[in-house]
């Protein structure tokens, strides 16, 4: 989930968890234990909910060192406690600057609840979260929601807006996080008809199944990509599991129905096959690359791994890259994390590169 929504939800969290001055009156009466101002607790609810993504800061140390470590220990439910003291501790002593009997305990739930809200916010995705970090580096996604979700992101701006219309109700609040995890059910729904479709297309086709999945898509909860692989191949094709007639949509159109018209009725749907290490005279080469030490990492990320390319270089090397089937959506000029591997002569072994728009990125601290 992109950060803004993040934040947004961590400011729901923060109006559902702030108490009333009215609701505390025994509070009231001791100072030091009086409820913090709603806009206190909206506003640590928001930057503890948006504090995970604070690990972006591991690009700056390396490529791969970002792809190994984004939602990682950040995102872990084993350290949320100790990131949720951190954060009641920093939001206490700037909320002290205004309001010297302000007790960092009083941020303790709403930082440990937004950072709680980020995870699951992560979590419904495909991209995978460690939330068993630094014991372990599994990565757990739900698969059913987009990166991106415009409607999540509406209704929750839309239960800030109504709570601040209707100050003293929580009812606004509570009421889009619900529509919200509703939402997030129809996307399930929308997953678990995709696998099916892919289940059908295999029986009907005679496909072993080895493996079975489905990747969201942008515009529409009913829009995936749906994915079988066999063991050797990858079968794959971007349908909408609610679509009964092609949608057509041009140039002039919204961009919701112009991201949304590549998904095809199911009984339409185009089935595309593609070797996981390709057929071509390199296969070798790349089943050897695969394989190598230097590429574990990539072994450990990538759900639907593809040969991209396998290719002699300038030099007169040999180059094989892979690509992940679950960022191949349809109508995107670039695909991210394809990455190879190298054995140019004269080298000093194999060299790792990250395929860019200007072309091969040699990566450095592998």
């Amino acid at each position: 989930m992109d950060t803004l929504t993040h934040a947004l939800s961590g400011a729901i969290v923060g109006l559902l968890a702030a108490r009333r001055p009215a609701a505390s009156l025994t509070a009231a009466a001791t100072p030091s234990a009086s409820p913090l101002p709603v806009w206190q607790t909206v506003a640590a609810g928001a930057a503890a909910a948006a504090f995970p993504d604070l690990d972006f800061v591991l690009g700056y140390v390396s490529e791969l060192a970002y792809l190994r470590g984004h939602r990682g220990v950040t995102h872990s439910l084993v350290l949320l406690p100790l990131w949720g003291l951190l954060l009641a501790w920093l939001f206490g002593r700037l909320a002290r600057r205004s309001r010297p009997e302000t007790d960092w305990r009083g941020f303790y739930a709403v930082a440990c609840a937004g950072i709680l809200i980020h995870i699951g916010g992560d979590l419904i995705t495909q991209f995978g979260t460690m939330i068993l970090a630094p014991f372990s580096d599994r990565r757990f996604g739900w698969g059913t929601t987009f990166i991106i979700d415009l409607v999540i992101t509406g209704l929750l701006v839309a239960g800030l807006v109504a709570s601040a219309l209707w100050r003293t109700s929580r009812i606004p609040a509570a009421t889009a996080l619900a529509l919200v995890v509703a939402w997030i059910g129809v996307g399930a729904l929308g997953r678990g008809e995709a696998i099916a479709a892919a289940r059908s297309w295999a029986a009907a086709n005679k496909v072993p199944v080895v493996a079975v999945d489905a990747a969201p898509r942008p515009a529409s909860p009913f829009n995936w990509t749906a994915i079988v692989f066999d063991g050797e191949q990858y079968h794959y094709a971007h349908l909408n599991t609610r679509r009964s007639a092609i949608l057509a949509a041009g140039p002039d159109d919204n961009f919701i129905r112009r991201f949304s018209a590549p998904y095809r009725p199911v009984a339409l749907a185009r089935w595309e096959t593609r070797p996981r290490f390709g057929n071509g005279d390199l296969q070798g080469f790349a089943r050897e690359v695969w394989s190598k030490e230097d590429f574990a990492f990539y072994r450990w990320f990538a759900m639907f791994p593809v040969l991209d390319h396998a290719q002699r270089d300038a030099s007169g090397g040999l180059c094989a890259g892979f690509r992940d089937l679950r960022f191949e959506i349809p109508g995107r000029a670039e695909l991210p994390f394809i990455y190879g591997l190298c054995d140019t002569p004269g080298a000093n072994g194999w060299r790792l590169y990250k395929v860019v728009a200007e072309g091969r990125h040699w990566v450095v601290g592998n």
